[in-house]
C-alpha cells in the first residue's frame, strides 16, 4: 500500500492551513506532555487496528485525550472529495501504527510530507473516526456530490433544545474527525496532517480539544469524574456487551440506508459548565441535582456505585432520587429503554473575557444506532426538566453519520460513493 505524497505548499501556506488548530494546542501544558504510563507500554499494546468492520474509536476503550475537528468542503467536485477521503484513509492507517505520512520526508529541498512531531513517539492507541454531516449531502436545499438521495433518514437537523446557546462557529460541518490517543501530541499530529493533506479541498470549520475522559467503555475500567467532581458514565455501554452494541450502537442490516450498515451516528455537544455557580452550591444540592453521592458515585439511597438505580424508592413520601435529578431523566427506564455509548471528555478553553469565568466543561460525544429515538428524545426531556440546566449551557453541536470501517485498499465512505 503506497502512502500519499500530499500537496506541495509553502511555509506560509502550511501555517495558514494549520493555524485554525493553534488555539487547541495552546489550551494548556497538558497538550505537550505524553502520559508516563503510556510511554511505559510496549508498542504492540498501543496499536488499535485501523481497518475492520466498524471504525475504530467507537467501541474502542476510551483514550486519555481528544482532538475533534469539523471541516467544510470548499468546492463541489465529487472526484476531488473521493480523492481526499482516499488520502485521509491511507494517512490514517499509517499514523495509527506510528508511521509517518507520505513518502517525501528526506528531500532537504522540499517541504516534508509529514510534519514530524511524532518521530520517536509510539502510536499511543491512536484512533481516527470519520463522520459525514447533513450539509455534505445538501446545503441550503441544493444537492451536493451526487449523494443527496443517499442521505440517511437518521441524519436529521437537530432541533433546538432548552439550554442551547449554540455558536454557529462551533457547530456542524460537512466532515468530522475524532482523533483520540493517550498522547495529546499524537492526536494533534493526526489532525494537523489531515488538515494539511486537505488544504485546498477542505477548511477547518471548528475544533475542540479534550482531556480527562468522562466515561469508560472498558468492562474493567474505573469510572472517571467530570469537572463537577462526579463520576460520569457509570452505566455506559461497555465494549464486551455485544448485545447492547448491536441493538443501540451499530446500524443493522435491516436499517436504511444499506451503505450505513456497521456504522453509527455520532452526536457531539460542547457543554459549558458554570463552575463558579456550581462551586457555590451545597453538597446536598449537588447530589440532589445529579442523583448520586459525590464521593462514592452510588445512587442516592444506595451504598455502592454500581448498585441498581431504584427510581421507585421513596422516603417520607418523596422520591429518594428527585423527579428532576439528572440520572432519573437520563436513565433508560425513563426513556423507553433508549441508551447511547458515551465517549465524552472534559475541556478547558481558558477564561471567558466577558464574565471573567472559566470556559470549561464537557465535550459530550455519543454514538448510537438512530438519534431520532435515542439522543433527541432523551435530550428533549433533559432540556425541559433536568435540574442540571441551572449549571450548564450547550454552546456547540453536531450530528454526523459515521460509515462502517474500511478494508485494506478501501477508503472511508466507500460504501456511500460506490
Amino acid at each position: 500500500m503506497s502512502a500519499p505524497s500530499g500537496p506541495r505548499l509553502s511555509r506560509r501556506g502550511f501555517l495558514a492551513a494549520t493555524g485554525a488548530l493553534g488555539a487547541a494546542a495552546a489550551a494548556g501544558p497538558h497538550v505537550l506532555a505524553a502520559p508516563a504510563a503510556a510511554a511505559a507500554l510496549d508498542a504492540r499494546d498501543q496499536v488499535v487496528p485501523f481497518h475492520g468492520r466498524h471504525q475504530a474509536g467507537i467501541a474502542t476503550p476510551v483514550q486519555d485525550r481528544l482532538l475533534f475537528a469539523a471541516y467544510d468542503v470548499k468546492g463541489d467536485d465529487r472526484d476531488e472529495l473521493i480523492g481526499l477521503l482516499r488520502e485521509w484513509t491511507r494517512a490514517s492507517a499509517h499514523m495509527s501504527v506510528g508511521r509517518p505520512v507520505g513518502r517525501d520526508n528526506n528531500d532537504v529541498s522540499t517541504p516534508q510530507d509529514d510534519t514530524g512531531e511524532t518521530l520517536g513517539l509510539k502510536p499511543a492507541r491512536l484512533t481516527l473516526t470519520f463522520g459525514f454531516g447533513s450539509s455534505l449531502f445538501e446545503r441550503a436545499g441544493q444537492p451536493r456530490f451526487g449523494i443527496a438521495d443517499h442521505r440517511p433518514p437518521p441524519l436529521i437537523d437537530l432541533p433546538e433544545f432548552n439550554s442551547d446557546v449554540l455558536d454557529p462557529a462551533r457547530s456542524d460541518g460537512d466532515l468530522a474527525v475524532q482523533a483520540c490517543s493517550d498522547d495529546p501530541q499524537v492526536a494533534f499530529h493526526a489532525i494537523r496532517n489531515l488538515s494539511r493533506i486537505g488544504r485546498g479541498v477542505v477548511s477547518v470549520r471548528w475544533s475542540q480539544q479534550g482531556f480527562g475522559r468522562t466515561s469508560t467503555t472498558s468492562p474493567d475500567g474505573a469510572t472517571p469524574r467530570n469537572l463537577m467532581g462526579f463520576k460520569d458514565g457509570t452505566n455506559n455501554i461497555k465494549s464486551d456487551q455485544a448485545d447492547l452494541l448491536n441493538s443501540d450502537v451499530w446500524v443493522g442490516n435491516r436499517d436504511e440506508p444499506a451503505w450505513m450498515e456497521n456504522g453509527s451516528y455520532m452526536v457531539v455537544r460542547r457543554i459549558r459548565m458554570l463552575l463558579e455557580v456550581w462551586d457555590r452550591s451545597t453538597l446536598d444540592d449537588q447530589q440532589q441535582t445529579i442523583g448520586r453521592v459525590k464521593d462514592s458515585g452510588a445512587p442516592l439511597g444506595r451504598r455502592a456505585e454500581h448498585e441498581a438505580v431504584d427510581l421507585e424508592a421513596r422516603s417520607g413520601g418523596e422520591p429518594v432520587i428527585p423527579a428532576d435529578a439528572h440520572i432519573r431523566l437520563a436513565a433508560p427506564g425513563s426513556n423507553d429503554g433508549a441508551r447511547m455509548l458515551r465517549r465524552g471528555f472534559s475541556f478547558t478553553d481558558g477564561i471567558d473575557p466577558v464574565r471573567n469565568q472559566l470556559d470549561a466543561g464537557l465535550f459530550f460525544i455519543a454514538f448510537q444506532r438512530d438519534p431520532r429515538r435515542q439522543f433527541v428524545p432523551i435530550q428533549e426531556r433533559l432540556g425541559q426538566e433536568d435540574a442540571l440546566n441551572e449549571y450548564i449551557r450547550h454552546t456547540g453541536s453536531g450530528l454526523f453519520a459515521c460509515p462502517p470501517g474500511t478494508r485494506p485498499g478501501g477508503y472511508v465512505g466507500e460504501s456511500l460513493f460506490a
